[in-house]
């Protein structure tokens, strides 16, 4: 079984940035494709960012682009996500994600492409 654990979230002044983490264990991390989602109150889960289970490739929500940057360290078994120039719109709860698979596919950015998920870190960004 899967564990993913994020940390980091927590209250930031508009135009400041924050450094959310996951954590893996109970499997291989470095086999896992680990994508980034968040959810607003009253929203659907949202696409933020992922990345390949070998680095080679990562993906961006149009939101995200140029602000957000995704990386990972398999031998931490570690994936972060350095969140810059955060807006009111950017609050939500950050969930961490991992697909198994050879490749990530076209369903990179679709909430049923994942197979485990963590509980969910709050980000709140004051205006």
């Amino acid at each position: 079984q899967v564990q993913l654990i994020e940390s980091g979230g927590g209250l930031v002044q508009a135009g400041g940035s924050l450094r959310l983490s996951c954590e893996a264990s109970g499997h291989t991390f470095s086999s896992l494709h680990i994508g980034w989602f968040r959810q607003a109150p009253g929203k659907e889960r949202e696409f933020v960012v992922a990345i390949t289970r070998g680095s080679d490739t990562t993906y961006h929500a149009a939101s995200a682009k140029d602000r957000f940057i995704i990386s990972r360290d398999n031998a931490r078994n570690m994936v972060s996500l350095q969140m810059n120039r955060l807006t009111s719109k950017d609050t939500a709860v950050y969930f961490c994600a991992g697909a198994l698979g050879y490749l990530l596919g076209d369903g990179y950015d679709t909430t049923r492409r994942y197979d485990y998920w963590g509980q969910g870190t709050q980000v709140t960004v004051s205006s």
